[in-house]
């Protein structure tokens, strides 16, 4: 049987990808950000035991909602016309957005919410120029970058969408139940 070890590209590349600063690796890994830096430039072998504990702070974080996500997150304001959601969704083949008021999170609009409307009404055609704010759903639920893919999952049973928010409470990312299926597919 043979193990092979990652080369330290392969280590650069999983820090990346998992959106990780070396200095903040080495604190959940628990060595120095110098270890870490002389690692990444080929200067020193990290012991087995060292690596172990690098590794399994990156193949977890790939089981986080950061590894999961998209980003940036298409989000439109309150002032919105339902005419220019719906080409933006119409434009990036998307069926439901997060609505801000002044970059404060207050709410969701999807197609069949915006459908619903627009077949209730005697004059769908001038709904159109009406702000988005009077048709949006409640928002949808959010996590942190470091919420367990666990945890994310049971909130995708009964929502489309995960907004992932950063530590001043703005969308950094999105997950869909198509982003989580196609993630998985291997």
């Amino acid at each position: 049987m043979s193990i092979e070890i990652p080369s330290k590209e392969d280590l650069k590349r999983l820090r990346e990808a998992a959106r990780l600063t070396q200095k903040s690796l080495a604190e959940r890994a628990g060595v120095s950000q110098s270890l870490i830096a002389r690692i990444e430039s080929g200067s020193v072998d990290p012991r087995l035991s060292t690596l172990k504990k690098i590794l399994d702070v990156l193949l977890e974080r790939k089981r986080e909602a950061g590894a999961f996500m998209r980003s940036p997150v298409l989000q439109v304001d309150t002032s919105d016309t339902v005419r220019g959601v719906v080409n933006l969704m119409e434009r990036y083949g998307i069926s439901q957005l997060p609505v801000l008021n002044q970059g404060t999170l207050v709410g969701s609009v999807d197609e069949a919410t915006l459908l619903k409307v627009l077949s209730k009404s005697k004059s769908p055609s001038t709904l159109f120029d009406d702000s988005i704010g009077k048709f949006m759903g409640v928002p949808p639920p959010t996590v942190s970058a470091t919420t367990p893919m666990k945890s994310v999952l049971a909130l995708l049973r009964d929502k489309p969408a995960v907004l992932v928010m950063d530590g001043r409470g703005r969308p950094e990312g999105i997950i869909t139940k198509i982003d989580v299926l196609t993630s998985l597919r291997t």
